[in-house]
């Protein structure tokens, strides 16, 4: 057994004294998290193990602390060893999102995701987390070239290609920074959304949030790097959306056709650093897994790039990459193929 589960097992056993216990491996995530079931007669529970050394625990506990204050439904912290980087949580269970979604059952799920984001964004404080800096979003897009171009599909960017893609960066920062500031969650997506009884749904990983634009969880849900549906529905909840946010005074000076906007450019941002880091996670990580859900984020950027005004040069790059055919060589190349 490696030593640090040794540590991790000896550890519940001070936090479970004489009740004896299970241990088994429950998810992971992009970061150097894991997590395992914890089987117990009464009950099961979740135990984070988290590398101090690499991973910061506290802002897991801390951003717990405010969704569950706000009414909403997040793992409760039972114990936390910030320390030996060691937490040990209740169990939403295994009811994923992603594995329920369809075209009957999605009115209802997405009813209640929005209806959560909503709560978060009215009432979960922003006080003392990062802002959604101008550099912290720079840092994000450039994966996309670093990560996904350069390293993943080795082409060689002219300056000329260099000097385009950093003035389509530069709109993509200016429209975020445009937004309202709102408590943004960062992950807000089916694999992170559990179906769970009552206050549904059941929220995980949330320990990177920040403050930042209103666009940015609302376009992580509904243009999902894991799950696709038709514009047309993507449309419909987002308009929406935003004539909740009208109602309630959130968007006084801010038309419909302006938020599509920052809906659509926020999702370019985004999914661009998504690319980056899916392509991370296999040549840094040896985590190929993320490489199948490329294709789908790269429809996406198309398609944004495609529909809206000033973007034709980035969608003139792309086109001149073809970055699909590109993606599918170099699957091969890395001996990965999508599942």
């Amino acid at each position: 057994m490696p030593e640090r589960l040794k540590q991790l097992t000896r550890w519940l056993g001070q936090q479970l004294p004489g009740r004896p216990f299970e241990l088994a491996p429950a998810s992971s995530d992009a970061s150097f998290r894991r997590y395992f079931r914890v089987s117990t007669p009464q009950r099961s529970l979740i135990v984070m193990d988290a590398p101090p050394e690499k991973e910061d625990s506290a802002p897991y506990v801390e951003i717990a602390r405010r969704l569950g204050a706000a009414g909403l439904t997040v793992p409760e912290v039972l114990v936390s060893d910030l320390a030996q980087g060691f937490l040990l949580i209740s169990d939403l269970g295994t009811d994923l999102y992603l594995n329920r979604l369809t075209d009957a059952s999605k009115e209802g799920l997405y009813g209640d995701a929005l209806a959560a984001l909503r709560t978060m964004q009215r009432r979960v404080s922003t006080d003392g987390l990062p802002r959604y800096s101008p550099r912290m979003l720079r840092f994000e897009l450039g994966l996309f070239g670093e990560w996904f171009l350069e390293r993943h599909l080795r082409l060689r960017l002219t300056k000329a290609e260099q000097e385009v893609l950093e003035q389509q960066s530069t709109l993509l920062v200016e429209s975020a920074l445009d937004q309202p500031v709102v408590f943004v969650h960062r992950d807000y997506h089916s694999r992170n959304l559990m179906v769970v009884p009552g206050r549904n749904p059941g929220i995980l990983d949330f320990q990177g949030a920040v403050a930042g634009p209103v666009t940015y969880d609302l376009v992580s849900l509904l243009r999902d790097c894991y799950v696709a549906w038709p514009e047309a529905d993507v449309t419909r909840w987002a308009t929406e959306y935003f004539r909740g946010l009208v109602a309630h005074g959130a968007l006084a000076d801010t038309d419909m056709e302006r938020f599509l906007r920052w809906f659509d450019l926020m999702g370019l941002q985004r999914h661009l650093k998504a690319i980056g880091i899916f392509a991370r996670l296999n040549h840094r990580d040896g985590k190929p897994g993320y490489l199948a859900d490329i294709p789908r984020t790269l429809d996406y950027v198309y398609s944004a790039a495609a529909r809206q005004t000033g973007l034709a040069p980035l969608h003139g790059l792309l086109e001149g990459w073809a970055l699909r055919e590109r993606h599918e060589t170099a699957l091969q190349t890395v001996g990965t193929t999508a599942p």
